[in-house]
């Protein structure tokens, strides 16, 4: 764990900046891997028990294409803003309005901010909802699984999906009664 021990912190304002290898992070390889070193800076503000930290994360991050399923990789270069507090200040004692403040809030334990998952954070909110190779990805052919953008199948284009096949049926019927 990538730990920021907030006991050592004994002014208002102090800066960080911290490098690590890509291996820090091979837990994360469902959805993507870190493929370049992280480069992690900010600045954090002391307010008695809670700390507002603001800064970036840099690095570059390997997926697969959701089309044709070849990996590619993109940069990540995200800032973040965001305030943590001891979770004791955490009011769960029923409902109440959510506040602007809410979205930027985090809670940290026993003296002590996760930054591994602070950056893990920022690595998901950077990768894109439909992460693609290049934007005229053709992906792959839906009968022999051919990356159509390496070349062309065999297979003929007029394949039609079985599972229209009652609303053809229908439709066939339809044009025979007129």
């Amino acid at each position: 764990m990538l730990l920021l021990n907030l006991a050592k912190i004994r002014t208002a304002h102090e800066r960080f900046d911290f490098v690590y290898p890509p291996e820090t992070f091979a837990a994360d390889r469902e959805t993507f891997s870190v493929s370049a070193p992280v480069q992690l800076g900010f600045d954090i503000y002391k307010d008695n028990d809670k700390f507002h930290l603001v800064g970036r994360v840099q690095t570059t991050l390997e997926m697969p294409c959701s089309r044709c399923l070849e990996p590619f990789t993109t940069v990540v270069d995200a800032s973040f803003d965001l305030r943590y507090q001891p979770r004791t200040d955490a009011d769960d004692t029923g409902e109440r309005e959510v506040q602007e403040d809410d979205f930027s809030a985090a809670f940290y334990d026993d003296e002590q901010i996760d930054l591994g998952q602070l950056m893990r954070e920022q690595f998901y909110l950077a990768v894109p909802m439909k992460p693609l190779c290049q934007e005229e990805c053709r992906g792959l052919c839906a009968q022999c699984g051919t990356n159509r953008n390496k070349g062309a199948c065999d297979c003929a284009p007029d394949w039609e999906d079985p599972r229209f096949a009652a609303l053809k049926a229908l439709r066939d019927n339809a044009r025979k009664e007129h």
